[in-house]
């Protein structure tokens, strides 16, 4: 296998890196209650969304679900803008309405997340057949959870999207917990991946705490969707250091969650990565030190920002809710 770029690798490594200083900081801030909206954290979960957005262009369209703070910062979105949204002010990048789970940022291809589990999955399909009816060579990309393969919006978009061979990519990020319910109690076996082969399109199940393996997946997918060639679904295998919801660990909801993070916490894949460099003499400990500062001042700024930005005005209560509306 031929190794990375030590230049891609650097890059993925500092947006990882990004991704855990933001989301940790933001735990913090709940459990402070200085913010007080839901937020579904994705640190663990860093690898996936680096990887895939790495293989992708700035025209390429991402589309996430609840827990996608890590899928805009991947995808290029703004973390000034992001943070202030988290805040609930007007510099948000959706203007203060959405919060945590309502992110958007079109300039970059984030056309959206919604916390309805499996909702976005026909919008990404949707804007595939979009793609391919006007004849652009962009990719779209739909991240979602292993429960979201249970709804029926998941396997009647893949069905569609197969038999249209539309370009997109199904990512599948695998942390075996619909929220606190353990795959195998929701299901028979564990195959998600087998579904690909059911509805005749391309499948592969990785360690999605491996942002190589993450990357190359991307890259053969987005390949054979620009192609042509369909659609393709990747399985990645992953692990949520946090609740469903919230800062709390999930080391106390009576499930065996409280023993698994001790497994998981060992396959961190920012450690691995950093490990990974420093063992190929792309960076030194000192490198990888000064990216970390890096992005805790980044977050400091963005947290700074967000704090000084204005609350929404009462009276733009109601605006945007019915057509035509933009406020008292």
């Amino acid at each position: 296998m031929t190794p990375l770029d030590p230049t891609l690798l650097k890059r993925m490594y500092r947006t990882m890196v990004e991704i855990r200083a933001a989301e940790e900081r933001i735990a913090d801030l709940v459990e402070a209650k200085i913010v007080h909206c839901p937020c579904h954290l994705y640190i663990g979960q860093e690898a996936i969304a680096t990887g895939v957005c790495a293989a992708l262009g700035a025209a390429d369209y991402v589309w996430g679900g609840h827990r996608s703070h890590g899928h805009y910062l991947a995808k290029g979105g703004d973390l000034n803008a992001m943070m202030a949204e988290v805040f609930g002010r007007t510099t948000g990048c959706s203007e203060g309405r959405g919060g945590s789970m309502h992110l958007l940022a079109a300039d970059v291809g984030i056309l959206g997340t919604v916390p309805l589990v499996a909702a976005t999955i026909p919008l990404a399909v949707g804007a595939a057949l979009a793609v391919k009816l006007r004849r652009e060579p962009h990719v779209s990309v739909s991240f979602f959870g292993d429960g979201a393969t249970e709804e029926g919006h998941f396997h009647e978009s893949v069905n569609l999207a197969a038999v249209y061979r539309l370009p997109v990519l199904f990512v599948c990020e695998n942390n075996f917990y619909a929220s606190h319910m353990p795959l195998l109690e929701r299901r028979a076996k564990d195959n998600i991946v087998t579904t690909a082969e059911a509805h005749g399109i391309a499948g592969v199940r990785i360690d999605g705490n491996d942002v190589g393996a993450v990357y190359r997946a991307a890259v053969d997918g987005v390949a054979r969707a620009r192609a042509g060639e369909g659609p393709t679904l990747i399985e990645c295998d992953t692990y949520r250091w946090r609740g469903h919801v919230g800062p709390s660990w999930d080391t106390d909801v009576g499930v065996k969650r409280k023993d698994e993070l001790a497994v998981w916490k060992p396959k961190d894949p920012i450690a691995r990565l950093a490990r990974l460099m420093i063992d190929a003499q792309i960076a030194t400990a000192s490198d990888l030190d000064e990216i970390g500062a890096a992005a805790a001042a980044a977050v400091d700024r963005a947290v700074d920002f967000a704090e000084r930005s204005p609350l929404p005005p009462a009276n733009s209560l109601t605006a945007h809710v019915y057509a035509g509306k933009t406020g008292q």
